[in-house]
């Protein structure tokens, strides 16, 4: 504190010094204000650009959803259950931003696919469905080379992949699959299973939880399967507008 009263912060260095006959505590207090200026330039700069990423997904998201209004919604809710998944495994902060973001673009691919295949009542041809699940590549391709804190780009590239190897379109499995696409991907199948598409009436969130269930350890990640039965089991959990 100033002799005016003003306050500032500062950096404060003690050393222990021996004299002839005693010892003494030296302290040198520096003025730190121009770097605590200089930090919250940077934290609502960061502020700033996060805000403008949410921005840029939003509107990827409203792209995706215009193309294939049957799944409308799809993807925000895959969204928010993967977060809850990540918060009750107790995951960090970074992985649930990490998922925030990758979450509501994780079919991003599927602007590449004609309408018409997207929104088909019947069932696919072998081409239709190979062209389905070009989705996962595609939605790589177009967020490779976006810069970001987090690897949004694996993430969508890998949601499809399974714990034993059979999942697309690299084959992944185990360790070789992020935690993040982990998590993603049982929350993108109890979502699809639980919800109506254009071929099918939806089959409900019993099945879909039977689904995670039966295959725990198989195709979903043991601890990430637990968390989710978890969830809507004992805690209460609902897909919004599902």
């Amino acid at each position: 504190m100033h002799k005016d009263g003003s306050v500032i912060p500062v950096e404060i260095t003690m050393s222990l010094m021996k004299m002839s006959f005693s010892l003494a505590i030296v302290g040198i207090a520096r003025d730190i204000t121009e770097r605590k200026q200089a930090y919250k330039k940077l934290q609502d700069t960061l502020e700033s650009l996060r805000k403008s990423f949410r921005t840029t997904i939003q509107v990827m998201v409203s792209a995706i959803e215009t193309r294939d209004p049957y799944t409308s919604g799809h993807q925000k809710r895959s969204a928010d259950l993967a977060r809850a998944i990540a918060l009750e495994m107790g995951l960090s902060q970074d992985i649930i931003e990490a998922i925030r973001m990758a979450g509501p673009i994780h079919d991003i691919g599927k602007l590449s696919i004609p309408a018409e295949i997207l929104s088909k009542p019947g069932k696919l041809s072998d081409i239709e469905f190979f062209l389905i699940k070009e989705h996962a590549r595609k939605g790589y391709e177009m967020l490779k080379d976006v810069e970001s804190p987090w690897p949004l780009a694996e993430i969508v590239y890998q949601h499809h992949e399974r714990m034993d190897g059979s999942g697309y379109p690299r084959n992944l499995k185990g360790d070789e699959i992020l935690i993040e696409a982990r998590i993603l991907s049982v929350a993108d199948v109890v979502e699809a299973m639980a919800s109506h598409r254009p071929y099918r009436a939806g089959l409900g969130i019993d099945a879909a939880l039977n689904e995670i269930e039966k295959n725990r350890g198989i195709f979903y990640d043991n601890t990430v399967a637990d968390a989710c039965l978890r969830l809507f089991r004992e805690k209460g959990f609902q897909l919004e507008g599902a």
